[in-house]
């Protein structure tokens, strides 16, 4: 992807810069498709709070600092700043330290006041043009929508706001982010940012107004904060409602690429996104009004991807079987197949088994050693993430040392066959800093193109298994079609009949109002008769 450009006046320090180039690249490596979308609503001037959900302990910050703009800040924890060198390494990366009130405690007015000092420091930085991002609910988890949102987002920008007001400065912005994972935990997954429209934040009461005053503004924002994530987060009770949301998006798109007599193409993953979004917005509207026939519908297609889900089908499966299957569809798939393996076992395997196995390997078996010790989800995803930064890179330079030594070392016995040929004899004059420089170079290219190589051949391998799967008669295919189209042409009927998000007569919400508030039924257009 292309990577968002920084603005003049938001140009981050070197030292961010290089962290983010390893943050970015370990993105591309653990997801193999990342959006950024309507990154447009972002504004040219004044400080900026992003606030998110927290589904995947530290990949969710990573993600942010990839895609959006600018330096980005991120509060941490106070002890962290304490820890020799790792206390400057995250300071210079952005970091901001801040005593959280569960870690004061109920009686320890000093640290309080300290903590205080900390939440001013860091809406100074917001109020002076900078960037920062907090998770208001506070905690990282794997639940299907969002925890209580805590006040710290909205004291900072009450403060951060009245120092604007006094220092005549551009007021900041309180920007949403929506972020999307196909699966944040499984390797080579895709992921979207969505950057939603800044919020609308109630008249700010006056310094020296009321202190109940003051906290009620805190309060009304907190809460049009939280209704704010869970519209971005496409929040629902629990994850089988959202699978089921999901699937029927799927089973949509395929309708109308039928009916608009398209090839059926795979979106992305951000067009996805958005596709679930309606879905769930017309959904939620029809369930309110429309209780009977959103029931009889949601149980059909819940049977239905239960029979999918029995014989180990997928929506997509269905859609794009063909009317008739012939072996050229099958040999096609196989060339394709023995094209990139040919190629993995080649010279681009050497590259990667020697400069990517080793460190994955070791990565594997510390994520193993967290599960064991009952780690959460989240945490055993942030460390499979995070660890690789270290064991990645340290093993690149070992490996490179040991072959450049062992190639080209003086004493090296490689080296003295190479010098007996006329025309290798020249490897052997190559600056030994300059061939470990190149090799440090190779190894992780090598593995992105092993990466690409797997991408393709796990593809048409699932291409030819689905292929024989056509083949079984003992399966109704017919049948299945014929309901799944039954129940993607009731949904494209219901969901023409709204207006939803993306439509030209789409009013977007107010600020802490969910999008299932806005749909409303589309006007019949007038007869000709």
């Amino acid at each position: 992807m292309r990577w968002p450009k920084d603005p003049k006046h938001r140009k981050p320090g070197l030292v961010y810069r290089i962290m983010r180039i390893l943050a970015r690249s370990v993105t591309m490596i653990w997801f193999r498709e990342v959006d950024i979308v309507d990154n447009e609503n972002i504004p040219t001037e004044g400080g900026i709070v992003y606030i998110a959900w927290h589904p995947s302990g530290l990949i969710d910050p990573m993600l942010m600092v990839t895609t959006l703009p600018g330096k980005l800040s991120i509060i941490a924890k106070d002890s962290l700043f304490k820890i020799p060198i790792l206390g400057r390494i995250i300071r210079a990366a952005g970091a901001l330290p801040i005593i959280r009130p569960t870690d004061v405690g109920p009686d320890n007015s000093e640290l309080k006041k300290h903590n205080a000092n900390q939440l001013s420091s860091v809406s100074q930085a917001v109020a002076n043009g900078g960037q920062l991002i907090i998770f208001p609910e506070g905690t990282t988890h794997s639940e299907s929508d969002i925890k209580s949102a805590r006040t710290g987002a909205a004291r900072i920008m009450q403060m951060a706001l009245e120092q604007c007001n006094e220092e005549g400065l551009a007021p900041p912005t309180l920007i949403p982010i929506g972020l999307h994972y196909s699966d944040a935990h499984t390797f080579r997954e895709r992921a979207a940012v969505i950057v939603e429209r800044p919020m609308l934040l109630p008249e700010l009461p006056d310094k020296d107004e009321d202190e109940e005053v003051r906290r009620q503004w805190v309060r009304d924002v907190t809460t049009d904060i939280e209704s704010e994530l869970k519209r971005a987060s496409h929040a629902s009770e629990s994850w089988n409602n959202r699978r089921l949301v999901w699937r029927a998006r799927s089973i949509v798109h395929a309708e109308r690429s039928r009916v608009a007599k398209e090839k059926l193409t795979k979106p992305t993953y951000a067009q996805s996104v958005l596709g679930a979004r309606r879905m769930r917005a017309g959904w939620e509207f029809l369930a309110k009004n429309e209780p009977q026939t959103t029931e009889e519908i949601e149980n059909r297609a819940r049977l239905h991807f239960k029979t999918l889900d029995k014989l180990g089908l997928h929506p997509l499966d269905i859609d794009v079987k063909p009317a008739k299957l012939t072996s050229r569809q099958y040999f096609k798939n196989l060339a394709m197949w023995i094209w990139s393996a040919s190629w993995m076992l080649g010279i681009v395997t050497w590259g990667a088994v020697i400069g990517n196995i080793p460190p994955y390997y070791a990565n594997r078996q510390l994520v193993n050693l967290a599960k064991r010790r009952g780690l959460d989800k989240e945490v055993v995803g942030t460390l499979k993430v995070y660890s690789s930064f270290v064991l990645f890179p340290l093993w690149w330079i070992i490996v490179s040392i040991g072959v450049v030594m062992l190639l080209l070392g003086s004493d090296s016995p490689v080296r003295e066959l190479l010098a007996s040929h006329w025309l290798l004899i020249y490897l052997t004059k190559i600056p030994l800093v300059l061939a470990g420089l190149v090799l440090l170079v190779c190894w992780p290219l090598s593995g992105r193109a092993h990466l690409v190589l797997h991408a393709n051949a796990t593809r048409t391998w699932r291409a030819i298994k689905r292929w024989k799967r056509w083949k079984d008669d003992g399966i109704d295919w017919d049948g299945l079609h014929l309901e799944q189209a039954s129940i993607a042409q009731t949904l494209v009927t219901l969901g023409d009949g709204l207006v939803l998000p993306g439509d030209v007569e789409w009013k977007t919400p107010p600020t802490g109002t969910d999008d299932s508030e806005m749909v409303s039924y589309r006007l019949a257009l007038p007869s000709n008769d």
